[in-house]
């Protein structure tokens, strides 16, 4: 199975902030960067830490919502709760074992990226060409360990205030 990172990310790092009401939030707004994170990770398992699912506000749909917390109370419907890494692996293999070609993503935040990194395989990183304010940010990573296999670029235009690249990494053998 593969496993994938998916992140939008400044040029500083940067992939969040939080809102005046202390939610996280993303300090851009690029539509078709959001396009793209449905249409590649519609159909799969993703797994996020409930920082991540507080700011989505609920589950998303068309995909099996893993969630990773340290509080073993947190409940919450429409997700499936689990308390380490090792644990969302297991349950987005179980929900990925029907796929010809199983694939679950990592979306989030940056404890979970940092977490996830050393055992991914893909990163689908939207390289936005601009810096932001923000307090999260995507973890540090061996560009050497990693093979740029594609890179799509967008030019920032009336819906879109900063342009951007979609980057696809896999990592090398």
């Amino acid at each position: 199975m593969t496993i994938s990172l998916i992140a939008a990310m400044a040029q500083n790092r940067i992939i969040g902030r939080d809102r005046a009401d202390g939610r996280p939030d993303l300090p851009w707004h690029l539509p078709d960067d959001f396009a793209y994170f449905k249409q590649k990770t519609s159909g799969h398992a993703i797994i996020m830490g409930r920082k991540s699912l507080d700011a989505l506000g609920k589950p998303l749909p068309k995909r099996t919502n893993i969630v990773i917390t340290r509080n073993p109370d947190f409940r919450a419907d429409g997700v499936i709760v689990v308390n380490t890494l090792n644990a969302a692996l297991q349950a987005a293999e179980e929900a990925e074992a029907n796929h010809d070609q199983p694939e679950l993503f990592v979306i989030g935040g940056a404890e979970i990226y940092a977490l996830a990194l050393p055992v991914a395989n893909r990163i689908y990183l939207t390289e936005i060409q601009r810096t932001y304010e923000g307090n999260a940010a995507f973890p540090e990573f061996d560009k050497a360990e990693w093979r740029e296999v594609s890179r799509n670029p967008h030019p920032a235009d009336d819906r879109h205030e900063a342009a951007f690249d979609f980057v696809v990494y896999e990592k090398r053998s």
